[in-house]
């Protein structure tokens, strides 16, 4: 991984207010992305961002990720076709979270067929100690997942 793409950090003032883009990498030298659908507004799915998946994000105008689970750079739809084309990338106050607003090429970004990976609800004022039961909404699959992804999933 190239060291040093973005701008090093500054003081509070300059991250806050300022105009250089010098985000905040956690310990594990990842950034949480929220992304949303850009015309809608409805949040399609959380993923994380290494400095190379940003940088490609950025250069490419399409949604790279890097998976937690196999320790890898991935590009959105390399598999499925459905890509995310980035209409504009927000960034949080002090630029530790990013908000990717995106326009979608398939009919859904999850890979269980949904149109978004937030299609449970969890019931609130209930105690959290036991056993919660979710609720579906929005959970009519879009695509088939054994069609676009074979047997992989």
């Amino acid at each position: 991984m190239a060291a040093n793409r973005f701008a090093p950090r500054g003081s509070t003032e300059q991250v806050e207010e300022g105009r250089v883009f010098a985000p905040k990498f956690d310990s594990d030298g990842l950034i949480p992305a929220i992304v949303a659908d850009a015309w809608s507004g409805e949040i399609l799915m959380f993923a994380y961002m290494n400095e190379a998946a940003l940088a490609n994000s950025i250069e490419s105008g399409e949604a790279w990720f890097y998976s937690r689970s196999r320790d890898a750079l991935w590009r959105k739809g390399e598999v499925s076709g459905h890509t995310l084309r980035i209409m504009e990338i927000r960034v949080d106050c002090d630029q530790d979270t990013l908000l990717v607003k995106v326009e979608q090429a398939g009919p859904g970004v999850c890979h269980t067929g949904r149109a978004s990976c937030f299609y449970r609800t969890l019931a609130l004022r209930e105690p959290a100690g036991h056993t919660l039961v979710l609720t579906q909404v929005d959970a009519e699959k879009v695509f088939e997942p054994s069609e676009v992804y074979g047997n992989s999933e």
